[in-house]
């Protein structure tokens, strides 16, 4: 302990090897939620976990219902980082979550439509499935492109296709809740995939919200100073540009974009305050 600051050699770490590069991770070993993958389907504790996801994703892919698996598993995928979770994300278009849902039924799992605009699970005791079918501020809807850019692969020893990295990031850049912040995911990420990315579309998917992604790539930088190469100049000047054009607008003055970043933190903005939720400009499809 140096002036009340803990360093490394004094907590309990571990060190693991990294799958794709060979480097090492230290991973505090009282926090085994984070873990570096190192087998072909190495997810997951508990063992009585993996039946349920299995026999879950063996009644989907018997089904003509068409599904992407996304969440830890395709982050584990992409970029070798490993967490254990209670649930799986699965996503589906929204007019095919109903379908979806009635084959779990029928499977035997309890099901809800947990909030019509953009999730849906499944369970069973401890153990549940996430239904995805739009992100939660309404703007990042699942739609034929995911399912053109999917992945092939194998969850848990099951033929399953993944949630492209481009979407992922989409979905991913505007979580930024007090109790979940996805900007390591989105790191990770850009370091593992963006080489091979197709920016174009991830920027064409982000539109207008470019601010966004460039606050990503700013700390992307700041996190791997000698990994800036793996996003193109060509995207930070762009999105730059984006930004350069912004002017304030006299229907934009009331406006507040926090909403579409956390569902909770900004709501005294829009109750007390006055201002106008963007939430409300882009009302997404629900499930049919």
């Amino acid at each position: 302990m140096t002036d009340g600051i803990p360093v490394f050699d004094e907590m309990p770490w571990r060190v693991s090897d990294d799958n794709q590069t060979g480097s090492r991770l230290a991973v505090p070993i009282e926090d085994d939620a984070l873990v570096l993958c190192t087998s072909a389907d190495g997810l997951l504790g508990p063992e009585d976990r993996d039946p349920f996801f299995q026999r879950v994703l063996t009644a989907l892919a018997e089904s003509d219902v068409p599904y992407l698996v996304g969440g830890a598993y395709a982050l584990e995928r992409y970029t070798g980082v490993v967490r254990r979770t209670k649930d799986l994300d699965v996503f589906v278009r929204a007019q095919d979550c109903t379908a979806l849902l009635r084959v779990l039924e029928q499977a035997g799992y309890g099901t809800e439509l947990t909030d019509p605009r953009w999730i849906a699970k499944a369970f069973q005791a401890d153990y549940f499935i996430d239904i995805i079918f739009n992100s939660g501020n309404g703007i990042c809807p699942v739609d034929d492109e995911w399912f053109a850019h999917a992945r092939p692969d194998r969850v848990l020893g099951i033929p399953a296709r993944l949630c492209p990295p481009e979407e992922t990031l989409w979905q991913k850049i505007f979580i930024m809740e007090r109790e979940r912040f996805d900007g390591a995911d989105v790191a990770h990420l850009l370091r593992a995939c963006g080489p091979t990315l197709d920016w174009e579309r991830l920027l064409r998917r982000v539109g207008d919200n470019g601010p966004v992604l460039l606050a990503h790539l700013l700390l992307f930088r700041f996190i791997y100073p000698a990994d800036s190469r793996s996003v193109p100049e060509w995207v930070a000047r762009e999105l730059l540009r984006q930004v350069a054009l912004l002017k304030p607008q006299r229907a934009l003055d009331e406006l507040c974009r926090g909403t579409l970043l956390s569902r909770y933190q900004y709501v005294v903005d829009i109750e007390n305050w006055g201002y106008h939720d963007a939430r409300r400009d882009s009302p997404p499809a629900e499930a049919a």
